[in-house]
């Protein structure tokens, strides 16, 4: 007999967590669901302790190529394939070596006894709300529908994404080459003309001395000041690797002025598509929320959903418990609260992240429209004022001169 630590959900939607002893997994997976329990995972409890203690940021695959997996594997099971069958045909045949891996094992497992989402959670780089969609398909009988939801929401978040990106490719662009210019005016250009200027013993105005001072100095330790940025790059990406540190720097993209709400919202976009993707798939509200957290790239938002758990768990309205976490906007409690005296929460979920999606782009678009010029002025701006105070020294001694 093995111990084997069970998650699972009752039939009011709370988790609950025990162990138990059973020959295999698949007999404790069997004997929690003959009880009308909606078994969330089963792992051997040395295993579990193991992973309870993996940090919290893990490697995962490559989403895209994940998604085409997803879409050929349901091609597959829709035309009448064994689902052992349809992991044997694309698990050798994908060209991703470290998903092919991934799929390989999941293969050998299903093949061995294990159930589907066992197999995929079992692999630890599986997004977590594949993981529990996969589960609700194998409980409902709905597998190739859970799929195709899954497959639908993972193409809306990539298009959202990918748009954000894009729109922020011309101006991140832009800021390093003014940030290049910048460096070559006080470090190559400026220097020169302080040789020049030593030579002829010129006097020299005020704004020509501070420029040229910033200029010779920046030279001397442009070695050093590189080196500088690059330990302090380094160090600020290992510190912030740690959940503490997370927690923090969500805090501080919440205050920053305008950015702080279009972040706020995009993350509300995502946890509202995520968490209705789970319920239309026929997850717990409870057990939505818990994966919902884990799917979402910010603690505090996780944290806030850990919190919204419990608050659910104990008998309150998901609305009511959000709005406690003081982090979702006021539109979204409202129409969640609509939704949840309608009956029809997953669709309003889907309504707000509609909504926010929107608005995040629109307001994107907005901001960048305004960053770009703020962003040649500045470097107009600066560029002027090295020309002048270069400058300003040869128009003095050709005066003097006359």
């Amino acid at each position: 007999m093995a111990e084997f630590l069970l998650r699972y959900a009752d039939p009011r939607g709370q988790m609950h967590e025990k162990v138990a002893d059973a020959p295999t997994e698949r007999e404790a997976r069997e004997r929690l669901a003959q009880q009308g329990y909606l078994v969330y995972s089963v792992r051997a409890k040395a295993l579990g302790a193991r992973l309870g203690a993996v940090g919290k940021r893990q490697k995962t695959v490559n989403l895209e190529k994940f998604l085409i997996f997803n879409q050929q594997f349901v091609t597959l099971v829709r035309a009448g394939l064994p689902i052992l069958k349809g992991l044997d045909l694309l698990a050798d045949r994908l060209t991703d070596e470290k998903l092919g891996r991934h799929i390989r094992a999941v293969r050998d497992e299903v093949k061995s006894g294990s159930v589907l989402s066992d197999a995929f959670g079992h692999q630890q780089v599986f997004p977590p709300i594949y993981v529990t969609s996969v589960l609700a398909g194998e409980k409902s009988g709905s597998l190739v529908e859970v799929l195709e939801r899954y497959i639908s929401y993972q193409r809306l978040t990539s298009s959202l994404r990918k748009k954000l990106l894009v729109s922020l490719l011309y101006p991140a662009v832009l800021t390093c080459l003014v940030i290049c210019l910048i460096v070559f005016l006080v470090t190559y250009v400026v220097p020169n003309f302080a040789q020049l200027y030593n030579s002829m013993e010129a006097k020299l105005p005020a704004a020509t001395q501070v420029l040229i001072a910033i200029g010779t100095t920046a030279r001397t330790y442009v070695l050093a000041g590189l080196a500088l940025t690059i330990c302090a790059a380094i160090g600020a990406y290992f510190w912030s690797r740690r959940e503490g540190s997370q927690e923090r720097l969500d805090s501080i993209k919440m205050r920053i002025p305008l950015l702080g709400e279009v972040w706020t919202k995009y993350q509300v976009a995502q946890f509202s598509r995520v968490l209705g993707t789970l319920l239309v798939g026929g997850i717990p509200l409870v057990q939505a929320l818990e994966t919902s957290g884990r799917s979402l790239g910010t603690v505090l938002l996780k944290k806030a959903l850990d919190r919204t758990a419990v608050l659910v768990r104990e008998g309150k309205p998901l609305s009511a418990s959000l709005e406690t976490t003081g982090i979702v906007p006021d539109l979204a409690i409202d129409m969640m609260e609509v939704g949840e005296s309608t009956g029809a929460l997953p669709q309003m979920l889907s309504s707000v992240a509609e909504f926010y999606e929107e608005d995040v782009a629109t307001r994107m678009t907005a901001l960048l429209s305004l960053i770009e010029p703020a962003i040649m002025i500045f470097m107009g701006i600066f560029v002027a004022f090295v020309l002048v105070a270069l400058y300003l020294p040869i128009f003095s001694l050709a005066d003097s001169i006359h």
